[in-house]
Parts: C-alpha cells; structure tokens; sequence
C-alpha cells in the first residue's frame, strides 16, 4: 500500500506541474540570462517627476555596472504601458536596443574590458500600471486623503519593480547603493528609501532626494507622495544609535503617535532574535500608504488603520493577534528577511514570508512568554491550505504556495522543537543574518545552515514541508506493553523525531517509514502528540 500510495502521490504531483505552462516572456522575467549574468549592478541614480494629476511618470534611470566577462548585450526590463524613449551611453551617445515584451536588449556601441567600471542611461515616460488591489497586485496606487489632496505609493513584489521603472528586474543581483530623485507639486512630497539628503522647490515644484547606502532589492524601492507631516526618534540599539522617522497623513498625526509605539517594542524583540536591525545606516521609517502596508527597505508603508491586528482581525483567532498591530510587526520583520537575507528566484519566496510570519509569534514570546507564541502560531494553522508545494517552479518567476506564511512558520516552529534548544535555536536566528548579511540566498543555503548548526540531519523534514504539499501522518497501535509508531503520507526518507505523551510522561521517538516500537511497564492509557509539531496522528487498530 505504500509504494502505490507514493507512485499516487508523484503521478498527482507531476500532473499538477503539467498544469501550469510558462511563457518566454516568464523566462525572460523569471531566469539569470546571458544578458543579465556577464554585468555587476553597482549603483542606480532614478531621477523622476510624478505628475498626480494625470498618473504619470517621467525620468530617468542611470544604471552603473561592472563586466565580468565579455559582453555587449544588456537586458533592461521595463513593462508597459511605460515606455523607453532613449537610452544612452556614459559619453551620451545614443544606443539601440530590441524589445521583446517587457525585456529591452541594448546593444552597447563596444564590448568592455573584463572589470570595467561604466554605465548608461536608460529615459522613459509614460502612464504605469495601476495597482488596484494593491499590494498584491503591484504596480502605482493613484488615490486621495481626507482633504482632497493626492495620495501616490509604489508596491511590486512579484510583478516586479519594472512596472514603474527600468532596472535590471531579478533579485539575484542587488544594487550596492542608490540615488533617489521624486519631483512632485510643492504641496506634496516624496518619501523614499533610506536617508533624505536634499530638498529643492522650484517653479511650484519639489524634489526630494532619498540616499541608499546600503544594498537593496527592485521591489524594496518605493516612492509615497503625499500631504505628510513627520515626527521622529531615536532607539538605542544593539549598534548604536537608530534614526526612525514615521511619516503620515496629516490628519493621522496623533494616532499615529500612539500607534508607532510598538516599534521600539519590535525592534527589541526582533534584535533580540536576529540580531542588529540591518540597516542602521539607512535609518528605519514607517510611512503611510493608501494600501495595507509592503516591506520596502528602511521604508516600510503602513495602512492599517491604526488598528491592532490585521485590519482590526486577529489571524490566529487566540486573542493574542490582537495585541499587536500586524502591518507594524510583520511588515518591519521583513527588514531581516526579505531585504536583508533576500531570495534569488522568487520561488524560494517562503525564506521571506515564513520567517517573517515566525516572527509575529516571536514578538509574542519576547514581550509575554513562550506558551503566547505557541498558541499563536498554532492558532494560524487553520489557515493552511496544503493545496501545493511551497517552493514554486525556478526561473520563470514563479512563487509556490500561500502555505509560505503560515505552514512555513509552522515548519520552523516545528524545527525549533525538534532541536530542543531554545539558546541554539536563537544563535541559529541570529548566525543566519550574519552569515548572509546583504546577501541573495536559495533554499539550499538556508537549509544547509541550519543543518550544520544544529547538527541534525533535517534535509528531509525540509523536502516534505517545502517540496511537497502532504502532511506527515504518525500511525500508532497501542499494545499490551508499549506502542509501535511509523511516519505515513510522506516522503519514504522522512524521519523526523517527535516529541510525544504516554501516560502523562514525554519521550522522543524516532518514527521512519517502518514500524518501530517503545515498550512501556504499564498499559497505554494516553498517547498525544506534543501539540508544538505539526504533524496528524492516526490510530491504527
């Protein structure tokens, strides 16, 4: 029965695959082409003037790079109904290019030199795409506040930034640093990525310069235009001293001021558990945004009402999501995964989204105890779909299940307790943001980490949760003197311990795909599961 049940499983599966069919243009999108991989992305300087009036954009980009091996083709992506109307070289000649969707190949007028330093610039226009169930639809957000003045923010995370500017549109390559120049109506202004470095009015305009010291990813970037009045501080941090700037909406000024309460309470628990906030340089700001919030570096957007909870709900139905506000903690924990440990192909998605649910319980058990944090992330189990695996297909801009979220933080929940060692567990947290500090990362990567660290062979764990979409079934037959055990519906390498109560008194077990069996001096009365797993039981008679 088990080798049928697993040719069943592997038929079904490679059926859904053949389900799905992808497109060039997904692997022009989705793939390291020969045009992208022989050119280094170093610095981008975005000059732009954002008219509200008419939802338009118009600027530049200049892309700076250097060669790694010989080439004279470059791919730039930008997607319609944005177009490009020029792009030259570092001298100001003109280049050609051919379009083939959203991919732009720019022929360079020679081939550089291996280690060579250069860059062009690429000019566009036109009316970008709007986000109309932002922010997981992507694209701009054209809306109005209370008083009638314009309310504009950028969100792209899987669509990706090239549909409201040209850059080099795959996550494998961050840029080191960045320039960002908005021009909007006197009135307005633009809130960006890391430090603002100059402001200029002009002929009833203005224009903002925002400064990214640190690397960043194309969906990370944003702009937010808007009627913002600002307020400050200063946290104490485990590298010093911290700038973070709240920006919002005028009339949510007091508010607001109750509500960012909790960011010195997330970055202490957040430090706590991953160590420094990652981009101290660049500073930490929470700015408002006319959707519900995205975790653009060191310029996280919030919309959430002022509320605690996901939009005034709490996600694990426990009572604990309401004891704090869900955009604050979930959106700022992407600033240590997502843009500091940032996938490749965005179908290892999971490393930023289950990390980052981990992170809600997290805040839970360093501002209340460890029994809130299990509650809570047990709680969010109800919201699992097991419907398909969630690591998505490579190199077609692909992302896996919306398991990511919550099965993914059970799956890390579940690690933590099959380590069962809660400093190890926290150095592990903490090593994975030191070790890949800045860095783009696969699944591998991670796994192999926490492998070598807690020096227990998990590869299999890893390739039941991640790679397929079944839940582990622990059968169990009680005896005269004891149980015998073994892990079903999954994988045949499958062997995770578990932690389990007989009579009142916890053991670990070591389940395989073979009955195995614990003797015991008295009669099985009790047998559970410590809840802490995510697994399903059966009692086989």
């Amino acid at each position: 029965m088990k080798q049928i049940y697993v040719l069943i499983f592997l038929c079904t599966s490679t059926w859904l695959g053949s389900q799905v069919s992808f497109t060039k243009a997904d692997t022009l999108r989705g793939s390291i082409t020969p045009e992208r991989e022989w050119w280094d992305l170093t610095y981008y300087h975005l000059d732009i003037e954002v008219d509200p009036m008419d939802s338009s954009i118009v600027g530049s980009n200049e892309i700076r790079y250097k060669t790694l091996k010989p080439h004279d083709i470059m791919q730039i992506d930008l997607q319609e109904p944005l177009i490009i109307d020029k792009i030259t070289d570092c001298k100001g000649r003109k280049l050609k290019w051919e379009k083939m969707g959203s991919a732009h190949f720019v022929q360079l007028r020679s081939q550089p030199k291996i280690g060579e330093e250069d860059f062009i610039i690429v000019y566009y226009s036109g009316h970008p795409h709007v986000a109309v169930r932002a922010p997981w639809d992507g694209g701009i957000s054209w809306a109005y506040d209370n008083n009638n003045k314009p309310f504009v923010a950028s969100s792209c995370q899987g669509i990706g930034a090239s549909i409201w500017w040209p850059c080099k549109d795959h996550m494998y390559d961050e840029v080191d640093s960045m320039l960002v120049s908005v021009t909007v109506p006197e009135t307005l202004m633009n809130v960006g990525n890391g430090q603002l470095r100059n402001t200029k009015v002009s002929n009833g305009k203005k224009t903002t310069e925002w400064f990214v010291q640190n690397p960043i990813n194309n969906y990370g970037v944003n702009i937010n235009i808007g009627d913002y009045v600002h307020f400050d501080e200063i946290y104490k941090g485990e590298k010093g001293d911290l700038k973070c700037d709240y920006y919002v909406l005028r009339d949510n000024l007091h508010k607001a001021k109750e509500q960012f309460k909790q960011v010195p309470m997330m970055l202490d628990a957040f430090e706590y558990w991953f160590g420094p906030y990652p981009f101290y340089e660049d500073g930490f700001k929470l700015v408002e945004a006319p959707y519900l919030g995205m975790e653009h570096q060191s310029s996280i957007t919030y919309g959430n009402q002022y509320t605690n909870g996901y939009r005034g709900m709490d996600l694990s139905a426990t009572g604990w999501g309401l004891r704090f506000d869900f955009i604050i903690i979930h959106e700022a924990g992407h600033e240590w995964f997502a843009n500091n440990i940032t996938y490749k192909d965005i179908a290892d998605m999971w490393i930023h989204e289950s990390f980052t649910a981990y992170s809600e319980s997290l805040y839970l058990e360093y501002h209340y105890n460890k029994a809130a944090a299990s509650d809570y992330i047990l709680g969010t189990r109800s919201r699992i779909n097991n419907d398909i695996p969630i690591i998505g297909q490579y190199g077609v801009n692909s992302r896996g299940s919306g398991d990511m979220y919550y099965k993914g933080s059970n799956l890390l929940h579940t690690i933590r307790h099959v380590i069962d060692d809660d400093d190890l567990w926290r150095d592990i947290l903490r090593g994975l943001n030191d070790t890949f500090y800045h860095k783009t990362v696969t699944t591998e990567d991670i796994e192999k980490y926490i492998i070598s660290k807690s020096n227990i062979d998990l590869s299999a764990v890893f390739d039941q949760y991640l790679r397929t979409a079944e839940i582990p079934i622990l059968e169990y037959r009680v005896q005269r003197d004891g149980i015998s055990y073994r892990w079903s519906n999954c994988l045949n390498a499958f062997n995770m311990p578990v932690d389990i109560n007989l009579n009142g008194e916890s053991i670990r077990i070591f389940p395989n795909s073979y009955w195995k069996s614990t003797t015991t001096d008295q009669p099985i009365e009790l047998v559970e599961v410590d809840r802490n797993y995510y697994v399903a039981t059966m009692k086989v008679f």
